[in-house]
């Protein structure tokens, strides 16, 4: 105790005075040390000593002054894992190991086990189930750090706890609930090919993302708004996914309104000729116009759904991906979903326009 005290800065004594008492001889060293050198000697132990309460105190220290993650949030995690299994490629107990000393955790209340990990054993014993809930909270997901809450989203949608496409499904559920308080979660890199997730500060957002939900939830709000929230969720989670559905996303457009107005369509027509089908109805094809830069820019719209429509077949999870196909990344996927949303925006205020304009005839 001596050595240790006097190696984190703080007075010296004899190891007579530390044998009476280590606990006294730590306090009276520290009683009066300011807060500010306090911290620093706090991170240095917690390097040297492996010790989760002092980790923990640290870190909700350094995230004081950054957004928290809400008790609700925390609440509906908790909730979502009721139904969904923490993992199904590992032991559920050991991912909670990685995260959290469950072993020296104390059982829930009412509990006749002295541990956490004890109590977790009993229950699977009796029920043949895992006690989600009751060990989520006892874990400490309500009260811990972020950053301890971080390493749990983050463990429980690494490539071993579960396969690719369940982990991406749980990946965009976590992410939709962590947006809420302004954080996302994010691919990370790749372990053996598979991609690992962390926790970040979610960006804001393109400018555009707002004014795009409105028009489409005013719009349609069951099919096509939703979809249009499922791209903007997976854009960063899953970003073959997020390209599928912006395609997904201008061909609804293109079905609803071609249905509003009684034209007849192909189910299996696609979106280039369900496009230049709309195009035509709605006078946007560039020789419906004798501007130039209007048929510039019309011309422009044409060639940016046919390349949406060919991006879908070269990146998105369509179809397999086999070994050489490139893999899209978050940019691009933002990209292509940001284009669809402002062409499906732009092709609802043309048909709505029109309809205005058919009634003041009228």
């Amino acid at each position: 105790m001596p050595a240790l005290c006097t190696r984190l800065g703080l007075a010296e004594g004899t190891e007579q005075e530390a044998f009476s008492s280590k606990y006294k001889y730590a306090q009276r060293r520290l009683v009066d040390v300011s807060a500010e050198r306090l911290l620093p000697i706090a991170r240095e132990l917690a390097e040297d000593e492996a010790h989760f309460e002092l980790t923990e105190e640290i870190a909700k220290i350094d995230e004081r002054d950054t957004p928290a993650i809400t008790t609700l949030t925390r609440r509906k995690l908790i909730t979502l894992f009721e139904t969904t299994p923490l993992a199904t490629n590992i032991d559920e107990i050991e991912l909670l190991k990685s995260v959290w000393p469950i072993g020296s955790f104390p059982a829930p209340t009412g509990s006749s086990e002295s541990t956490l990990e004890q109590h977790i054993l009993f229950r699977m014993f009796i029920d043949d189930k895992f006690p989600t809930k009751q060990v989520l909270e006892a874990a400490g997901v309500l009260t811990c750090s972020r950053s301890r809450l971080s390493k749990f989203l983050a463990a429980v949608t690494s490539p071993e706890a579960h396969p690719p496409k369940k982990k991406a499904e749980l990946a965009g559920k976590l992410d939709a609930l962590l947006r809420l308080d302004g954080y996302s979660l994010v691919v990370a890199g790749q372990m053996s090919g598979s991609p690992f997730f962390e926790v970040r500060p979610a960006p804001n957002g393109a400018p555009a993302d707002e004014g795009i939900s409105t028009t489409l939830a005013e719009f349609n709000p069951t099919h096509v708004h939703a979809r249009w929230k499922a791209a903007l969720d997976r854009r960063t989670v899953d970003p073959q996914g997020a390209i599928t559905l912006a395609r997904t996303l201008l061909e609804d457009v293109c079905k609803w309104i071609l249905a509003e107005a009684g034209q007849d369509y192909e189910e299996n027509d696609d979106l280039p000729a369900l496009y230049r089908q709309l195009a035509k109805l709605l006078k946007l094809a560039p020789d419906d116009h004798t501007e130039k830069i209007f048929k510039q820019i019309l011309g422009s719209c044409q060639s940016v759904v046919e390349s949406l429509g060919a991006l879908r077949n070269k990146l998105s999870d369509a179809h397999s991906s086999g070994p050489k196909r490139a893999r899209p990344q978050p940019r691009h996927a933002e990209l292509a979903v940001n284009l669809a949303g402002a062409m499906a925006t732009f092709l609802v205020s043309t048909w709505q326009e029109r309809q205005r304009e058919s009634e003041y005839k009228l």
